[in-house]
């Protein structure tokens, strides 16, 4: 009596997974690319205030994120550019480039905590300011924009996190731009009229015999 030996066929891919990884690279690309876009905005924004004192009385003195510290900056370009590269690798390179996405909004959060009770950009105008560089800043103030650039980073990070989580399901850039190896086929030199000198000349500057000897 013979036996009957079942193959395993592939399961088709759950609905429920499918769904998971539309909603999930719809809400990574809104988050990553509006975080890049908050964390610029607020590095080219006031994020302190103070006084220092000459001899005239009290100079008042502010400094931008980007005089603060370029670090925010710098990785929501590069978080930015992770986002996008994410759809250009597959598989283990998948994960390395959402990795560097989630640590970009991770920096950008850390830094801009940072920031935010930083003095040393004030210090180093109120030195200039007054001509002595041992001065520092008197009523230092600071605004609520380092703590948008903190929000930017998480938007970044929640990207990152998702990238990781879900980038397998995600559609990856098409093959059709990558080269196969398969060699192409040559294309047929057209055929030479002997009584079209024109032809001739075309022939031997292609290096062909145009007489077919």
């Amino acid at each position: 009596m013979g036996y009957v030996t079942a193959v395993p066929h592939p399961r088709p891919e759950a609905p429920g997974t499918a769904r998971a990884g539309r909603l999930s690279l719809a809400v990574a690309l809104l988050s990553g690319a509006l975080g890049a876009a908050v964390a610029l905005l607020a590095t080219r924004q006031q994020w302190s205030q103070g006084t220092a004192t000459v001899a005239g009385g009290a100079f008042p003195l502010t400094a931008k994120g980007s005089d603060v510290t370029g670090v925010p900056a710098a990785l929501a370009v590069v978080g930015l550019a992770a986002l996008v590269a994410v759809f250009a690798v597959r598989r283990a390179g998948r994960l390395a480039v959402a990795a560097l996405l989630a640590l970009s909004g991770a920096g950008i959060i850390t830094a801009a905590l940072l920031g935010a009770s930083d003095s040393s950009a004030l210090d180093e105008q109120a030195a200039q300011a007054t001509g002595d560089t041992s001065a520092s800043v008197d009523t230092l103030s600071h605004t609520a924009w380092p703590y948008v650039a903190v929000v930017g980073g998480v938007l970044i990070l929640l990207a990152g996190l998702l990238a990781l989580r879900y980038g397998r399901l995600w559609p990856a850039m098409s093959g059709r731009y990558e080269r196969s190896g398969t060699p192409q086929p040559r294309r047929k030199a057209p055929a030479v009229d002997p009584d079209r000198p024109e032809d001739l000349w075309k022939a031997l500057d292609r290096g062909e015999d145009p007489t077919g000897a």
